[in-house]
């Protein structure tokens, strides 16, 4: 893979993993509120699932921010764009969609349909 495409690619996972970072304190700020007064139980359920929502969302932007940080480790250690299977290239249109992908789009295929045939 050329430089240019590398910086490309570094450039935009850390600005992913920065807008996540900062949108991460948006969230734990805004579920901090202290001690609020709720007159009715549905008020409080609504505010708890939004709350349980939200706590959700936050766990995969934290699997999604370790994947970011690997990657931009690949790339710091020359294997990013390098299939973890075949080890062949992963093609540029693949690494556009999915810059945190470790497998090539036929490896991963051939994963997703054992995975589908055996329920893994």
């Amino acid at each position: 893979m050329r430089q240019k495409d590398i910086e490309h690619f570094k450039k935009i996972l850390t600005n992913q993993l920065k807008e996540i970072l900062v949108h991460a304190g948006d969230v734990v700020s805004g579920m901090t509120n202290p001690k609020e007064k709720l007159p009715d139980s549905a008020d409080r359920a609504t505010i708890e699932t939004e709350r349980k929502f939200m706590l959700l969302i936050r766990g995969r932007e934290r699997q999604l921010a370790v994947k970011i940080s690997k990657a931009l480790l690949r790339i710091e250690n020359g294997t990013f764009g390098i299939c973890d299977k075949c080890e062949e290239e992963i093609a540029f249109k693949r690494l556009e969609a999915r810059p945190v992908t470790t497998l090539c789009i036929d490896c991963k295929n051939r994963e997703e349909t054992y995975e589908n045939a055996f329920g893994v």
